[in-house]
């Protein structure tokens, strides 16, 4: 969830980024602590279920170019932060960064994302994954709290407002580490061993630091439950995950469809649905037995057989849909709570309660306003928006490592220009065939630059540049001229700024200086 200094992948070509194709044969491993490449996105839709942001870009009322653009390419479970921002509900955004090198451009599409969710409203929370530093890359506390105060700085010359938002580190908020203690509990190490790949090599501490990058996630809802977004690359989505999971465990109540007094999965409940459906519904006095015998005549052979045996063992058993009530962590005071607030028709078990006349929205609701009332954090599952990864001015990767691979926010403006100058092209061997063939803007880490950064909210320029060069009218030399400039103006300005928003370091209620610090 915290992006450190080691950002790294590749940009796919544009086609590899739209609709269709078929995944390759090798999986694609996301690791928050690799060095991270992407060749194919449509991997992640397929093997990890991360959704398209195309789908969900029309009910953004105020788009960042970085989602009109496409670097922004998928999310999970968006629609309820888009909604907010629509209806003008409380939301939050967080993410932030592992202190382990000067900031760069990478970067700031992070923090780009975090200021334009907090312009839009949200509450905006940024935080110093430095407990993750020390534990998961070694840096000593001197080392971190250096980056740390470069960072901080970009942060705030890029826009964030303190006044409105919230910048913690996370050695320094004990609400975080009393919240990461807790999670603990719900957590254990088959799944960390298999989300990130632990053994018995594996410190304690970097174990604990993902547990904190949970309460990370968790952090903004822990005064009022909201949709929230964690804006990160897809190496992060391990994380995200994870979150989600554990959002879920620590809930008093779960929320379902049943048909029946007994359990049933997903797959089972659809087939019940469609018994229910097929044999009068609503107008009808649908029995368990009945069902069964509709699915025996229309799913033979299917897989299934397992609600066909419940139906069977259920007989007579009105089938009827209702929502249920699921106790997972609820006292017995919230119980009967929940029981009380439940009106119209419903039905007590040992272990669940099953209303008539509540659809789901309203009683997720309920579900959450009991556990609020005795003592729950009622958490909504947080949400995630995916950016690609830059791809590194050398061509390949973009690495900390590899000074002219990027381009740091530190870098002094010359360096900048003469880091774009030399920096590869998706130009064809000669100019002759650059104009006949045209260039290959989607290989090109310079027109990378124009997207994600140069073009800034003008999507012409990055619409002209793209088509004049796949048309053959603009050549790699001149391209780069204008690139190399407006980068150079842009670390001038962003310098500047960072001078000017120095006096507010010191005003932050944050140390800067880490108390852990022994020298």
């Amino acid at each position: 969830m915290s992006e450190d200094g080691h950002e790294a992948g590749e940009t796919p070509s544009s086609d590899s980024m739209t609709d269709g194709g078929t995944a390759g044969a090798d999986d694609v491993t996301l690791d928050p602590w690799g060095s991270a490449t992407v060749s194919d996105y449509r991997k992640l839709f397929e093997q990890f279920g991360i959704e398209k942001f195309d789908a969900v870009l029309p009910e953004i009322p105020n788009p960042h170019y970085l989602m009109r653009r496409g670097v922004i390419f998928g999310h999970r479970d968006y629609e309820p932060v888009a909604r907010a921002m629509r209806e003008g509900d409380p939301f939050a955004v967080l993410s932030g960064w592992m202190p382990t090198g000067d900031p760069h451009i990478g970067h700031k599409l992070m923090i780009d994302e975090i200021v334009y969710h907090q312009e839009q409203g949200g509450d905006a929370h940024a935080l110093v994954a430095d407990l993750e530093a020390n534990a998961a890359r070694g840096l000593s506390w001197r080392e971190i709290d250096e980056h740390t105060r470069e960072y901080l700085l970009s942060l705030l010359a890029l826009g964030f407002d303190p006044d409105e938002g919230e910048i913690y580190r996370q050695s320094g908020n004990r609400r975080l580490q009393d919240l990461a203690f807790e999670l603990g509990a719900e957590a254990n190490f088959s799944e960390l061993q298999a989300l990130y790949g632990f053994d018995g090599e594996t410190n304690v501490s970097h174990m604990q630091s993902v547990l904190t990058q949970m309460a990370d996630i968790l952090y903004p809802q822990l005064d009022q439950p909201k949709p929230t977004v964690i804006p990160v690359g897809p190496d992060q989505d391990p994380h995200v995950r994870f979150a989600r999971d554990l959002a879920a465990r620590t809930r008093y109540f779960g929320v379902t469809e049943a048909y029946a007094s007994f359990e049933a999965d997903p797959e089972e409940r659809v087939l019940a649905r469609e018994a229910y459906e097929a044999l009068g519904g609503d107008d009808a006095d649908v029995r368990c037995g009945e069902a069964a015998d509709y699915l025996r005549e229309h799913h033979a052979g299917e897989a299934g057989s397992s609600v066909v045996d419940k139906l069977d063992n259920a007989g007579k058993e009105p089938l009827r849909p209702r929502v249920r009530f699921l106790d997972r962590n609820a006292t017995e005071e919230a119980f009967e709570a929940l029981i009380e607030a439940v009106d119209g028709e419903k039905r007590v078990f040992e272990g669940h309660v099953d209303a008539f006349d509540l659809d789901r929205a309203a009683a997720e609701e309920l579900a959450r306003e009991v556990e609020l009332d005795h003592g729950g954090y009622g958490f909504r599952p947080p949400s995630s928006i995916y950016h690609r990864f830059m791809t590194g001015l050398t061509g390949g990767k973009m690495s900390s490592s590899v000074p002219a691979s990027h381009i740091s926010l530190l870098d002094d403006p010359e360096d900048g220009y003469q880091k774009v100058q030399a920096a590869t092209t998706g130009g064809r061997e000669t100019a002759e065939k650059q104009r006949e063939l045209g260039g290959k803007a989607d290989e090109c880490p310079v027109y990378e630059l124009y997207t994600y950064l140069l073009a800034g909210e003008d999507d012409e320029l990055a619409a002209e540049v793209y088509e004049e060069c796949v048309g053959g009218g603009r050549l790699c030399g001149s391209c780069k001229e204008q690139a190399a400039e407006l980068m150079r103006e842009f670390l001038a300005n962003h310098q500047e700024k960072r001078e000017e928003v120095r006096p507010m370091l010191e005003q932050l209620d944050i140390d800067i200086e880490s108390p852990r610090r022994r020298d």
